[in-house]
């Protein structure tokens, strides 16, 4: 991963040009608005209002500038309790659930052995009767309770118990950022063994740690999230309330609200949670030089969080395993500006949002490659309910192994059933498309029989009257029956290359052109006597014309991912690369070459699909696939 110099301005991302101008510098930067989204919530709502008292970040640099707070809170309580929270982080609100109870967040209190706040204590009843519902409300304190009471001797800590009334208080447990470093380097340590053993992994996987802090991250969320089904308000918090609390809370929400478990819910909980509420990516995640103690895989290790969820209910996620891997590893790459700085105010300081490409608009250039194909939107509760037994825990291969030789299966699964979810749209649209176009000739078949004079193809006979054969023509009438004489069909015929005769009709056939849904076929059942031998090719040609060329322009087989080791660019195709399929020519290809989309003919619904180059250029007739 990019860590550049020793200046923010030495980062990657704000040199970074997007190629062939595939995605707007300013695509991205307007997809969270924390008006929209807590409206979408219910709010502003009787109990809580937004506050400008942080519009220029006075009271709080690390906070964003748009907060919501109970609506009983007087000013004068809000400036007090962010005066005895740590970093001025006074509790704030960050969900609402549609029962009422609320999920908030903050920063433990300066409470030390015995310091008191009446206005913290007056804010935290304003957030407990906001909600009608419950009598009392609870305070999570994510951090092991040892470590909190160790905070006391800094003049730091948790609320007293004896002062704050109506709650309840619960500790989790979660280590501090100290102990994850550590743990994350054992298991990277065990993942690198030159020669493993069973033992060596297993033993080295133990002693790490890792996956015992992802459950108590996960216990940690899932505690919440049954407290606010429950009915009852949670207030969050961990030291300063941006690692641990951004942790739990998006977790919670994620099991508590559906919208997020899709593509854009989950990045707009990111905006909101990390972005937005002051998780110190600068600093966690070492983008330049800095105190190396600062640096912690928090974010990383929510990004497995939120895969042990997908691999409990596969079906409950809108995105893929893929999608999280891009996420993450862009978190540390530089590339795109949407995780660079430590809170809004640097973001909006190092105007991010003219300088450099935001993440999300490259996200959403590639949504198809990030689309989980087992979701299904209503296959779950909204509300999702954890089993956390030990073995539903797991060891991410496809995260910490991802590079290594010989470790995954030939093809990724979740690659594999993408690929067979885009092949079957494809087919059903392309036989929708057959249906229609059948039971249209089918119709226009029955109406010619019905009908007493029966109309020609109109084109045919303008080809003859051009050719010069009206008077040739021996059009004669038989029981009302329109009739066309020999050579009227067979010059007609050749003239729009349905039919080539040998000497007498040598050259090349005219070029083919579509008949009209509304045009009316030639029936060959009124033909006379002497050109039934026209029948065949007449029927061939109006099939051709009509269907052929639909039918062609869709590919009915797609190649088969195994043994395809590179693409027509000489790309390999490694663990991290996914490979795509040409819908006209079903032909597998990289990202880079199958970047175009074009209407093929043969799809009833006519939206634009990924096509390869080549096919591009055909459909669109362009001398380069950069011309439209």
């Amino acid at each position: 991963m990019a860590r550049c110099g020793v200046h923010l301005s030495d980062l990657y991302c704000f040199h970074y040009t997007a190629s062939n101008d595939e995605i707007d510098k300013r695509n991205g930067w307007d997809l969270y608005s924390p008006a929209a989204e807590y409206h979408r919530m219910g709010v502003p709502c009787q109990g809580w209002a937004p506050t400008t008292l942080n519009h220029s970040y006075e009271i709080c640099d690390t906070y964003p500038q748009e907060l919501y707070v109970p609506a009983a809170a007087p000013t004068k309580v809000i400036l007090s309790s962010s005066k005895f929270r740590s970093k001025g982080r006074f509790p704030v609100l960050s969900f609402l659930h549609k029962n009422q109870a609320a999920l908030c967040r903050s920063s433990q209190p300066l409470a030390g052995f015995s310091a008191r706040c009446e206005e913290d204590e007056q804010l935290l009843d304003c957030i407990r009767s906001a909600n009608p519902n419950a009598a009392h409300m609870i305070v999570v304190d994510t951090r092991p309770k040892i470590n909190a009471m160790a905070n006391r001797a800094a003049g730091k800590g948790y609320e007293n118990e004896a002062y704050y009334e109506n709650i309840k208080f619960h500790f989790s447990g979660i280590e501090n950022i100290h102990v994850m470093r550590a743990s994350l380097a054992k298991l990277i340590e065990t993942c690198q063994l030159v020669t493993p053993s069973m033992s060596g992994f297993l033993g080295g996987l133990e002693a790490s740690g890792w996956v015992k802090h992802v459950r108590s991250v996960l216990e940690t969320a899932s505690f919440i999230t049954g407290a606010v089904a429950g009915g009852a308000s949670v207030l969050v918090h961990c030291s300063d309330g941006w690692d641990r609390t951004s942790q739990t809370c998006a977790l919670a929400q994620l099991l508590l609200d559906p919208y997020y478990r899709t593509l854009r819910g989950f990045q707009i909980l990111i905006e909101k949670e990390w972005l937005a509420f002051g998780h110190k990516f600068t600093d966690r995640c070492g983008h330049i030089q800095g105190d190396s103690k600062e640096v912690a895989p928090i974010f990383t290790q929510f990004i497995d969080c939120v895969w042990q969820l997908l691999q409990i209910l596969p079906s409950a996620f809108e995105f893929n395993e893929r999608y999280l891997l891009i996420l993450h590893d862009h978190v540390f790459s530089s590339q795109f500006g949407t995780f660079i700085g430590n809170c809004q105010k640097d973001r909006v300081d190092l105007r991010l949002s003219e300088r450099t490409y935001s993440l999300w608009g490259y996200i959403s250039s590639h949504e198809r490659e990030y689309r989980n194909p087992l979701y299904r939107k209503d296959s779950t509760a909204d509300v999702l309910r954890l089993n956390l037994c030990p073995q539903s825990i797991r060891f991410w291969r496809g995260m910490y192994n991802r590079f290594e030789n010989g470790v995954h299966p030939r093809e990724p699964l979740g690659d594999l059933l993408a690929a067979t979810t885009e092949h079957t749209q494809s087919l059903s649209d392309q036989a929708d498309f057959l249906t229609k176009r059948i039971t249209w000739l089918k119709a226009e078949l029955e109406r010619s029989n019905s009908k007493k004079g029966i109309e020609c193809d109109n084109r045919i006979l303008e080809n003859a009257q051009q050719n010069g054969e009206n008077e040739e023509s021996e059009i004669g009438s038989k029981e009302g029956v329109c009739v066309l004489g020999v050579s009227e069909i067979e010059e007609s015929l050749v003239s729009v290359g349905a039919l080539t005769l040998g000497d007498e009709g040598g050259g090349e056939a005219g070029e083919v052109v579509k008949v009209a849904p509304d045009a009316t076929f030639i029936n060959p059942s009124h033909l006379v006597q002497g050109t039934r031998r026209l029948s065949a090719p007449l029927l061939r040609y109006q099939s051709e014309v009509c269907v052929s060329p639909a039918v062609l322009s869709v590919a009915l087989d797609w190649r088969s991912f195994r043994n395809i080791r590179e693409c027509s660019c000489s790309t390999p195709f490694d663990h991290f690369s996914r490979k795509h399929h040409c819908w006209r020519c079903g032909e597998v290809f990289c990202t880079r070459c199958i970047d175009k989309k074009a209407v093929l003919p043969g799809h009833l619904s006519l939206r634009p699909v990924p096509v390869c180059h080549p096919c591009y250029k055909d459909i669109t007739r362009s001398v380069s696939v950069d011309t439209p």
